[in-house]
Parts: C-alpha cells; sequence; structure tokens
C-alpha cells in the first residue's frame, strides 16, 4: 500500500520513511514511532493499517542517522543490535525526525502521533516538546517515566501491559500520578510488545482494545 519517501530534519539529515496514503480524503494524518526494531515489516503494517482507516500514516526511520535502513527481527542478536542504535542517538535528533515527519504530512490536515516501546517514549516527548500535533498515543514507553512530569501540548493516551517487566507497576503508577487527565490503560495478561503480531509477547484481545481505543482517541482529535 505504501512508498519510501525521503525526508529532510532541521540540521539537513536526510531519513527514510514509509508513507501509506488512504484510497479516500483523508481524515488527517498519523505519525507512526518505531520500536528499537526499526521502521521494519510490523511498523510499516501498522502504518498501513492506519491508512485503512483513513489516515495518511508515515512512519519515520529513526534509525537512519546511525544505520540507514535498518530492519530488525525480534531475536536476540537483532534486540541488541537494536539497543545499542538507540543508545548512539540523541532525543533531540530522535524529535528534529519525528518533526520533519509531522511536516512532510501536516497539507493534509490535523496530525496525530502514536509510538510503541522507544516509540511510545518518543510520541510522549512530542507532546510535550514539539509543536504541531493534535493527539499521542503511547504504547508502553520505556522512558515515559522518566519524563513523566513534562507537560504535554495536546491531549495523550497511555497503554502498557500489566505483565511488562521492563515497565513495572511503580512506574505506571509514576505516569498516572504525573499525568492523572491522560486516560490510561493497563492490560492484564499482556507483556511488553503486546501489540506486535511478530512478536512472542503478542496478545490479540490486549492489541485489538488498545487499538480501537486509539482508533477512537484519534477520531476525536485528529479527524
Amino acid at each position: 500500500m505504501g512508498k519510501m519517501v525521503q525526508l529532510t530534519a532541521k540540521d539537513g539529515h536526510k531519513l527514510g520513511a514509509y508513507r501509506a496514503d488512504p484510497s479516500g480524503t483523508p481524515r488527517g494524518a498519523i505519525v507512526v514511532i518505531q520500536e528499537i526494531f526499526g521502521a521494519n515489516h510490523h511498523i510499516k503494517a501498522v502504518a498501513d493499517g492506519y491508512a485503512k482507516d483513513g489516515y495518511v500514516a508515515i512512519a519515520p526511520a529513526l534509525f537512519d542517522r546511525v544505520s540507514p535502513n535498518m530492519e530488525l527481527g525480534y531475536g536476540p542478536e537483532d534486540q541488541e543490535k537494536g539497543r545499542n542504535t538507540r543508545q548512539a542517538l540523541k532525543w533531540d535528533q530522535v524529535l528534529a525526525d519525528v518533526q520533519a515527519a509531522r511536516d512532510a504530512v501536516a497539507d493534509v490536515g490535523k496530525v496525530g502521533i502514536v509510538g510503541f516501546c522507544f516509540g511510545g517514549s518518543v510520541a510522549w516527548l512530542a507532546a510535550t516538546r514539539l509543536n504541531g500535533f493534535a493527539a499521542s498515543v503511547a504504547y508502553y514507553g520505556g522512558n515515559v517515566a522518566d519524563f513523566a512530569t513534562e507537560t504535554p501540548k495536546v491531549p495523550v493516551m497511555f497503554h502498557f501491559g500489566a505483565e511488562d517487566k521492563g515497565i513495572t507497576p511503580d512506574k505506571v503508577e509514576t505516569v498516572k500520578k504525573a499525568q492523572p487527565n491522560a486516560p490510561l490503560y493497563v492490560y492484564e495478561k499482556a507483556g511488553h510488545g503486546f501489540n506486535c503480531d511478530e512478536r512472542g509477547s503478542y496478545n490479540e484481545a490486549a492489541a485489538k482494545t488498545a487499538r480501537e481505543r486509539s482508533l477512537e482517541f484519534f477520531r476525536k482529535h485528529v479527524g
């Protein structure tokens, strides 16, 4: 459904992005932010899904600054490679690339952002530090608790798994206390990465419910 395009960040860095357009007039746009596995097959499928729901969806390849065109699987070696690549990036660089993705689709209407894992943290920081977004949805962002006291500029929704070993209940509670007005959902029997149907942690029921809630949220705030 989609195609690869090139974006240019404010610092001149050029990066790839996967863009999927709806068949009819767009309701708006959604920036889809990757896990630590790159803008891979699964993230492209997520973008395709939002395009089918009527949005222009764009998934920037945030690892291009370190390793262009990186698309990883989910084995131990890929996980280590993904973590190392992620650690080589600075938040300001990541957010500059996210802003470039947002600006590339701003002509179609309001723009929302959704992110998973690493991308969940990015989606939260985009809501607090960037301009031009209408709503943000963060799935199991491991660093959200670290920045929980920042003030979002737009409505934000959070999704967490009750059995996420990396994002423990105390971290979820930190987010909940810091952002009492943001809808926050914890899914029973769901671990980290529960939305990804290519991972062993996939939880179909949780993924479906979270997506329905996210879509309703975007319908309300994006279009």
